[in-house]
């Protein structure tokens, strides 16, 4: 009988079809020092951004067969090394792309109209300083016709795209590996549209956009430091629901403050789960704690995609 940890979690659409296929998924989340011991008992393990699967860990569980992620990157996981000793790694990075590109959105939305910080001062001054609240908050933008520059333009970045399109914004896009340009937009009644985006350089991007969105792997260097910043248009947004890491965060911080950057919005951080002081209390940054994938219909693509990959592999 094959046994499973899904030590992260794994919505119940899932565990019924793994249950329903014969296995035994245990869901109790094992802390990360006791792993080694706990999964002398599995067979396979499930993660999402908590649990870290090192080669320390690998070496010490020879009878892992199979290591699942919830989601899509896997920085999380020593993807090479597990597969040089013969455990299958799998992963299921299109169910929560348009759960990451909506959220990317409500970032933008929440930027453009300084909701991030009207929400935390109206409840302190809403009763007595309603009138100056509005005059602060009364410089707003509208993203229609406006230029979002897209940083990875892999699934994620292609349903940011979409919705892009959909609001009127022109897109361009940068990729270390540039792929299929068109777009194909759906509408209710079956009718599509495809549209081309443009591809630039990392050096466009950072100059043309009013708006930067980040979707990349993580990167041991920053891909916004002070000298991107520098070359922005002078109050440029800044999205990052990708990785930590990716934004020099001190960097970001003194662009926020020279108004540089007008805004960022961020679901991730470089120290997860303690972002610093700085980047919580600033009035400038529209904060979530790494949500991008957190919607009921995403977890249930990523419950049965999942499932579907840990039964295709242990039946055949």
């Amino acid at each position: 009988m094959v046994r499973i940890l899904a030590n992260d979690g794994i919505d119940p659409i899932g565990k019924k079809l793994l249950e329903e296929a014969g296995f035994v998924v245990d869901t109790e989340t094992i802390a990360q020092n006791d792993l080694p011991a706990a999964l002398k008992n599995y067979d396979a393990i499930t993660v999402r951004s908590a649990t870290k699967i090192r080669k320390e860990l690998i070496d010490q569980c020879p009878n892992i067969k199979l290591i699942g992620r919830g989601g899509v990157g896997m920085d999380n996981i020593d993807v090479e090394y597990a597969k040089s000793k013969g455990i299958n790694v799998v992963n299921t990075p299109a169910a929560s792309s348009q759960s990451v590109a909506e959220l990317v959105f409500a970032h933008l939305f929440t930027g453009i109209r300084f909701l991030q910080d009207a929400n935390r001062q109206m409840p302190l001054y809403g009763n007595t300083q309603f009138d100056q609240l509005k005059k602060n908050y009364a410089k707003g933008v509208e993203l229609r016709g406006k230029v979002i520059g897209i940083i990875g333009f892999g699934r994620i970045g292609r349903e940011v795209a979409k919705i892009a399109l959909g609001l009127g914004m022109e897109v361009l896009a940068y990729d270390l590996f540039p792929n299929n340009p068109t777009i194909t937009l759906k509408f209710y009644g079956g009718k599509t549209l495809d549209i081309d985006i443009q591809f630039v350089d990392l050096e466009n991007i950072i100059r043309k956009s009013d708006f930067i969105s980040l979707h990349t792997p993580f990167s041991e260097k920053p891909l916004l430091d002070a000298a991107s910043f520098a070359k922005t248009k002078k109050g440029v947004g800044i999205v990052n629901c990708s990785r930590g890491g990716v934004i020099n965060e001190e960097d970001l911080i003194e662009a926020l403050n020279s108004g540089q950057v007008s805004f960022a919005g961020l679901d991730v951080f470089e120290n997860e789960p303690t972002p610093s002081s700085a980047i919580l209390n600033h009035p400038k940054i529209s904060l979530t704690p790494h949500i991008g994938a957190s919607t009921n219909e995403a977890q249930e693509r990523i419950g049965t995609e999942l499932a579907e990959l840990i039964i295709a592999h242990f039946k055949n």
